[in-house]
């Protein structure tokens, strides 16, 4: 088995993303089957439980209410209607349930509505994930308890560019965030958006923080930014596929035992892309045709292409690693 520092430098980092693209896919793949099924791919689905009248100000966010968005805010949604979704998505051959909230951080009066979610999403066998913003240690507390799976909360970007993109809390806080979740007995779920004006330099950093943490994350989301109408990066210029290819599979390499989530902007992608983007190592989509508030590919479109690419959802319960199955 391919061995990985148990720190990564900056310098180390860079080295690998900047190798030839097909030595590092060759590595990216190699590293990959070391550890999963190369023809399996998790399937998740996320319901925004919340949407809209966010106090954050991040400047890809249609659902901040600092961004002259349109988008009207709701409140926190039945928990009936969130396990009828949840059952939908099982029916589907989703494995992981994610439900998302538009806020900086829940208030104690919304924690019962979603505990109770948690708990009956996990009652249909189903893995949880939530992502609700900043935490504190009663909250957090609140949610191990209730069987929560995984916390979603995405660094987004480098240390250095994040206050380019976010003003309303820091990258610190996103930090400390993480390291509550993951003292609790969670797992954590977090990554970044490319696409977002940041430079080769910022996305290498970015891994670096997630793959130095005390564990990585044991899902790491990358997003591809999906400009929205009315947000300051409204007009942000696309990044180059085989650039977004690169992020994957130095993410796979720096973090072998994590999913890598291709999420956000596939919609965007061509089926070619999507197909590098596998074979670099990314091995978990959402499924359903919304994200939040973004459009995702329709489960159809999604089955088309994992037959032409030979591929097939994880089942929960099944083996990880392609050797583990002989």
């Amino acid at each position: 088995m391919t061995d990985a520092p148990k720190t990564w430098t900056r310098e180390a980092a860079q080295a690998l993303h900047d190798l030839p693209l097909m030595d590092l896919l060759f590595r990216a793949q190699t590293v990959h089957r070391e550890n999963f099924d190369p023809n399996q791919i998790q399937t998740s689905q996320l319901l925004s439980i919340k949407t809209g009248g966010c106090a954050e100000d991040c400047a890809y966010c249609s659902q901040s209410a600092r961004n002259g968005s349109q988008l009207s805010a709701s409140k926190l949604i039945e928990v009936q209607r969130v396990i009828a979704e949840a059952k939908k998505a099982k029916a589907a051959g989703s494995t992981r349930f994610c439900m998302g909230a538009a806020w900086r951080e829940p208030k104690a009066r919304d924690m019962p509505a979603i505990i109770a979610m948690v708990e009956g999403v996990k009652a249909l066998g189903m893995e949880t994930c939530m992502t609700l913003g900043m935490l504190d240690d009663i909250q957090v507390k609140q949610l191990s308890d209730a069987g929560l799976d995984y916390y979603n909360h995405n660094v987004d970007t480098s240390e250095s560019y994040y206050n380019k993109v976010i003003t309303t809390r820091t990258f610190d806080d996103r930090l400390n965030t993480l390291a509550r979740v993951k003292e609790a007995g969670m797992k954590v779920c977090s990554g970044g958006i490319m696409g977002m004006g940041e430079e080769t330099q910022d996305r290498v950093d970015m891994l670096v923080t997630l793959a130095n943490l005390d564990s990585a994350p044991e899902s790491v989301p990358i997003n591809m930014l999906m400009p929205q109408a009315d947000t300051p990066l409204a007009d942000a210029e696309p990044i180059d596929p085989i650039d977004f290819v690169r992020v994957i599979a130095v993410a796979r390499i720096m973090m072998p035992t994590s999913y890598v989530r291709l999420s956000a902007g596939r919609s965007g992608m061509t089926d070619e892309m999507q197909a590098m983007c596998f074979f670099a190592g990314a091995n978990s989509i959402f499924a359903g045709d919304k994200l939040l508030t973004a459009d995702n590919p329709d489960e159809d479109s999604d089955v088309i292409l994992f037959k032409k690419l030979g591929l097939r959802p994880e089942t929960l319960g099944g083996q990880r690693c392609a050797d583990a199955a002989e």
